[in-house]
């Protein structure tokens, strides 16, 4: 290690000598000459280096290395994920049980009810506005009494009833959007078609070992007393560091968890009765939400199919666009009537009788 130099010689390289006032005096861009550098740029701290440019860590996805431009970003996610996205929407239903079906041959086909009630389409999210495309969808119907201000605004700018459940359902791109206020039935899907079912399962609360996973328990005997259920060691010792590793299996709780059933086949569609009957189980208690959407690991369904539901909904509610419209234009008068205080006197002699009585006293 170099010897450390005395304050006196510090002090001679900080005052300029006749040399360096001449030096000075011939660059007019540098009134004076520092030796020393004024801030650290040296070390592994700064970043120094004494390897060339060529063992650096970006030499690596260059593009005059022949490899393609490395894509990054919000865009490129959306692409990725192109294949595995539904191109429709999905629906919300609600568990009614399991009951059977008989084949042809006299085999037993245990299937799953689930039923659509008041399934409406109360938001669509864009690329622009929300990074991605996505259908928002509400199931049922709840008390008013029972929302909260915000969201009876959210509902009344779009003409929808207060909804029990919400649900978002990703879809391909923009033309899987949908008019909002529409509603969608059993005949959504087709008899034959392969969906996916996603619902929460049921709550077994804190469960032990052999409950919660299978384990098979100790002895009956041989000394063992008071021990038959538990699980046992958890920790090892010496050389597995005498701790519990992460992960490691033990009592807790158990359910409530959202499990996803793939690839099951709709059986049956009944639009009186509101049941898409599908084949199979499904997770969950009765009466618990469930999410209906095309299998992903499934070809899409036909082209002729979707523009037919799509066709069909366009019959079915052909003033959405209108309602939509009409509706967000009496949201802000409801809102600005009640920052004003006469949201009590519209609803006195009639929230439609009210816009026309202030155009005459005007």
């Amino acid at each position: 290690m170099a010897p450390r130099l005395p304050a006196r010689c510090w002090r001679q390289l900080q005052q300029p000598s006749s040399s360096l006032l001449v030096l000075s005096q011939r660059t007019p861009s540098t009134s004076t000459l520092h030796l020393l550098p004024r801030t650290t740029k040296r070390g592994v701290k700064y970043g120094w280096s004494t390897l060339p440019p060529r063992h650096k860590p970006r030499r690596f996805n260059q593009v005059t290395a022949g490899l393609p431009v490395p894509i990054t970003g919000p865009a490129a996610a959306l692409r990725r994920r192109e294949n595995t996205t539904p191109v429709r929407t999905g629906v919300l239903a609600v568990k009614k049980g399991m009951t059977a079906f008989m084949g042809r041959t006299g085999t037993r086909i245990p299937c799953t009810v689930l039923q659509l009630d008041q399934v409406q389409i109360v938001a669509n999210k864009t690329r622009q506005s929300n990074g991605y495309w996505a259908v928002q969808v509400g199931l049922g119907a709840r008390r008013a009494v029972n929302v909260g201000a915000p969201m009876l605004g959210y509902y009344e700018a779009k003409g929808v009833a207060p909804k029990k459940h919400l649900a978002e359902f990703m879809v391909r791109d923009e033309s899987g959007l949908l008019p909002v206020g529409v509603q969608l039935q059993p005949d959504w899907f087709h008899i034959g078609q392969w969906v996916d079912v996603r619902s929460n399962s049921r709550g077994m609360g804190f469960a032990g070992g052999m409950k919660r996973h299978g384990f098979k328990g100790q002895g009956k005997s041989h000394g063992n007393s008071l021990n038959h259920r538990t699980i046992g060691t958890v920790g090892p010792s010496q050389g597995g560091g005498s701790r519990v590793l992460p992960g490691k299996k033990m009592p807790g709780r158990m359910g409530n968890e959202r499990v996803t059933v793939q690839n099951l086949p709709v059986l049956l569609i009944d639009n009186d009765l509101g049941i898409v009957v599908v084949k199979g189980c499904v997770a969950g208690p009765k009466n618990c939400v469930v999410k209906i959407q095309d299998a992903v690991k499934k070809p899409p369904p036909p082209k002729e199919f979707v523009d037919s539901t799509r066709q069909l909904l366009d019959e079915r509610f052909p003033n959405a666009e209108e309602q939509l419209t009409a509706a967000r234009k009496r949201h802000l008068e409801l809102k600005e009537a009640r920052r004003q205080g006469r949201i009590d006197e519209m609803l006195a002699v009639g929230v439609a009788e009210a816009p026309a009585q202030t155009e005459l006293a005007a």
